[in-house]
């Protein structure tokens, strides 16, 4: 299916071809679910979806994959990313990196704000210092960059049937949601790299500090205090679900299989995080298999209407997605 895609969208160059395929790659292999609800667009918009989500990925590597590295080494390596993007977003060279020629070819296609690729970096590098966050004040000026900026960066691909302005908060709320959807159901996972996302003074209100979460990680005992926390972050995370929802009715009829499907996947997260007893301290939530082809399968059926609604061929994606 990939050069279908990349014919639909009119990208014939081979070398930037190939760039938007290992973006592609690193969609399918990092973003199950996120991967899952892009096959679900028309053709011609998944590269630039998978070379948003490839850039991402990049960076989030460099922070997360070299934690071994000394932080001034991946300072160095997320500084290096950011001159590439600077410099291909205004026309030049991407330097021999296959995703950054990806996101700049985007980025000039879709006229997407470069500040909001800025905005990302600086939240990327923000990782390599801080481990924690007072308050959800503090959180939520993380998340603009790295959350809320995707979101916005993607609004442009998917078009709307609104001005982008009125569109625009929805679509970063619903960046912030799926990201303390992430923040919750890895939070023993980041807790081993010595950071919690979750914040402080929503902690402190049940009684709970970084010692009893990492004595709860350790000792695979769990606590009330802790349940009762996660429980409150669960609730929080389904408010900003709710800010964001209005914002699917303002995309492109086309799109909002898609976007609709990746919201009701991620909050399946939360309902497995609920089901399970909030014990993501000790195993990861995951939604049931046969959950996610309902879903999928519900999302084909809102594609193929939409689609006849725009009297445009319907074709769906394969069982395999090639």
């Amino acid at each position: 299916m990939t050069a279908r895609e990349l014919d639909a969208a009119g990208i014939t160059d081979p070398t930037l071809r190939a760039a938007y395929t290992r973006c592609r790659r690193l969609n399918a292999r990092h973003g199950r679910t996120y991967f899952l609800a892009t096959r679900l667009l028309p053709a011609d918009r998944r590269p630039a979806v998978h070379a948003l989500y490839g850039f991402a990925r990049r960076a989030d590597d460099i922070v997360d994959d070299l934690a071994a590295a000394p932080a001034e080494e991946r300072a160095a390596a997320l500084d290096r990313l950011d001159a590439r993007l600077r410099t291909a977003l205004a026309g030049g060279p991407a330097d021999g990196d296959p995703v950054v020629r990806a996101v700049a070819h985007t980025a000039a296609r879709h006229a997407i704000d470069p500040a909001h690729f800025t905005d990302f970096m600086a939240s990327m590098r923000s990782d390599l210092t801080v481990t924690d966050y007072a308050t959800y004040q503090d959180l939520r000026a993380y998340m603009h960059g790295s959350a809320a900026v995707i979101g916005l960066q993607m609004l442009p691909v998917l078009g709307t049937v609104t001005s982008r302005a009125t569109a625009a908060p929805h679509a970063a709320a619903l960046g912030v949601a799926f990201q303390l959807t992430n923040f919750l159901r890895d939070v023993g996972e980041d807790l081993d790299r010595g950071r919690i996302y979750l914040p402080a003074d929503l902690l402190a209100a049940h009684g709970v500090d970084r010692a009893l979460l990492e004595w709860s990680r350790r000792t695979g005992r769990h606590d009330r205090r802790i349940t009762a926390a996660l429980r409150a972050a669960e609730d929080l995370t389904r408010s900003v679900y709710r800010e964001a929802v209005p914002g699917l009715a303002m995309l492109d009829p086309v799109a909002r299989p898609c976007i609709r499907t990746a919201c009701v996947l991620y909050r399946g997260i939360l309902d497995a995080i609920a089901a399970g007893g909030h014990a993501v301290l000790h195993r990861r939530a995951v939604v049931p298999r046969r959950r996610r082809a309902l879903v999928a399968a519900d999302g084909l059926a809102r594609v193929a209407a939409a689609r006849l609604r725009a009297r445009g061929p319907v074709s769906l994606p394969s069982e395999t997605g090639v």
